[in-house]
Parts: C-alpha cells; sequence; structure tokens
C-alpha cells in the first residue's frame, strides 16, 4: 500500500496509453509501444502545460538516450511514473498553490534586491527571483480554484507521486525523487538568452538544438534543412520529421534537469523558499539578467 492507504497502480502500462506519432519511433530510435519496468535510474520530465491531452512525458536514462516519449492524463502518467523503481520526476508546473511567503518581512528582506513595499506580495519566492532576471513565468495563486487547469493538473500530478512514494529533491537517500521546473527558465538559462517563442520553427529548431549539443540522443534538427528544396517550399511542403513538438521538447527539457539534478547536483541552482516551492535550474550560476 502507498502512503495515506491507496492502492498503487495495479500495472505501470494501460490499454489506452497514448502513444506518440508513429513516424518518431524511425527518426528517433524511441520505442513509444513498447513500455518496461525500470530497475535502472529513469530521469522522466513532465509538461502538464500544453497538447491535446492534458500531459506530455519524456525519460531519459543515464547515458541521456530518451526510453520514452508519451501523452496522458494524470492518472495515466502517474502510472507511468509508479512503474519506475529508481527515478527523478521533474514536473513542469508549481507542486503546490502560492503559501503567502512574499507578504512576510522577514522573508523579503533576505531577497537580492528587496521588494518595494507592497509590491510582488502575489507571487511565490521562486517566480520574484526569476522576473527579477528578467525571465517571466506564470505564478501560482493562494486559491487553486483561481489557478489555471494546467497548474491545478500540476497540483494533482504531485498529490499522486507524494502518494506513490516520491520525496521533495534533494532528498539522496530517496531512490523517487520529485521536484519542480519550469521548461521556459530552463531553457533560458542554459541558451543564456530569452529563447525564441516555443512554438515558432525557429524556437523549436534553437531548443532541440540545445538538447543535441547538450548529449541527448535526439535528432540533429539542422538536418531539416537537407530536405528543404525549392519545389517543396513553393508547393507548401515543410519537411519536419525529426523535429519536435514544443511540449515535446519542454518534457525533454524538464527530463534533461531532473537528470542534472540527480547525478551532477554542482551543476544545479535552486530558486524559491522549500516550504513553498523551489524551481530547479540546470546551470550552475545564473545571469543577473536575460535579455532576447
Amino acid at each position: 500500500m502507498c502512503e495515506g492507504g491507496a492502492a498503487p497502480f495495479s500495472h505501470p502500462f494501460f490499454g489506452n496509453f497514448s502513444v506518440w506519432l508513429s513516424s518518431y519511433e524511425k527518426t528517433t530510435n524511441i520505442d513509444c509501444g513498447v513500455a518496461v519496468l525500470s530497475e535502472d535510474q529513469v530521469f522522466i520530465g513532465i509538461d502538464p502545460t500544453a497538447g491535446k491531452r492534458p500531459l506530455t512525458y519524456a525519460a531519459l536514462d543515464r547515458d541521456l538516450r530518451p526510453i520514452a516519449l508519451g501523452s496522458g492524463d494524470v492518472e495515466e502518467a502517474a502510472a507511468f511514473v509508479a512503474g519506475q523503481a529508481r527515478a527523478v520526476a521533474a514536473i513542469c508546473g508549481p507542486l503546490r498553490p502560492n503559501q503567502g511567503l512574499m507578504k512576510l518581512d522577514h522573508v523579503r528582506a533576505g531577497l537580492s534586491p528587496v521588494p518595494p513595499a507592497g509590491r510582488w506580495q502575489d507571487f511565490r519566492v521562486a517566480e520574484y527571483q526569476l522576473h527579477q532576471r528578467k525571465i517571466r513565468i506564470p505564478r501560482a495563486r493562494p486559491q487553486v480554484d483561481r489557478c489555471p487547469a494546467w497548474m491545478q493538473t500540476s497540483f494533482r500530478l504531485y498529490e499522486y507521486l507524494t502518494r506513490l512514494g516520491y520525496r521533495l529533491y534533494p532528498s539522496p537517500d530517496e531512490s523517487l525523487q520529485i521536484l519542480e521546473v519550469n521548461a521556459h527558465a530552463s531553457y533560458a538559462a542554459l541558451l543564456e538568452c530569452l529563447p525564441f517563442s516555443k512554438t515558432s520553427l525557429e524556437g523549436r529548431l534553437q531548443r532541440q538544438l540545445e538538447l543535441y549539443d547538450l548529449g541527448l540522443e535526439i535528432p540533429d534538427p539542422m538536418r531539416i534543412f537537407e530536405e528543404f528544396t525549392r519545389y517543396r517550399i513553393l508547393r507548401g511542403i515543410v519537411p519536419l520529421e525529426g523535429l519536435y513538438l514544443p511540449h515535446e521538447l519542454d518534457a525533454l527539457v524538464a527530463a534533461y534537469t531532473a537528470w542534472t539534478a540527480s547525478l551532477h547536483p554542482e551543476r544545479v541552482t535552486i530558486l524559491g523558499d522549500a516550504s513553498e516551492g523551489q524551481i530547479v535550474l540546470p546551470v550552475k550560476v545564473l545571469k543577473k539578467k536575460y535579455i532576447e
């Protein structure tokens, strides 16, 4: 039995599991249709913010090889994560609502820069610290029902994983850990500038190229230009095989952040207050400001 008396999912994989496009199996060597309970450590990124289904997830092994890429609802994603014996899961969303720490004088006094009186009180500490660096992310509100649907999904997923035995990072002695990430902030930190819009072609190329250069065993996005011809452009044919979709790239950078946090903790920066929610970034040092 899991903590809280809830039974774990009876099987880590399920009949209605939504696997990704079959073309990705051909272009990325990722077997989307076969799921295996892993005894090795797995690094998982979960993005609840976009896509036709509520969640997109990616999993990497220790050698940065993608071993899973798919989508599903909260229960399906939690079932996949539950099937891992040793895992670090990164969620692209807050783990809990705003706890009101930015209203406390002693918390505000410890920040740099110290926020002006009466300002930034509706932000979490981590959100304030990112905004000061010009990395603007959505803020979690104190009332769950006032948070957007994807954020409520993030809260729900965190509750599920906690019941399944996951503990907040850093918990070095735990085989199952969970951490909060923000994909936009992670890409900004890695690129050392604000990235292009993630829905644009250049934004997708930029993100995938960064992941490729970091060592992920994914297709080189620059290869798509080999398929661009005058005829195809004139006929409105844009060959994008092997180029990931925005929410897949968000899930992949989350998985990379989980990998970095677990295997190379000296290379990450943690923002925020542990009692409210901390955001982990996959770089050792942050710039003071990030610009386009």
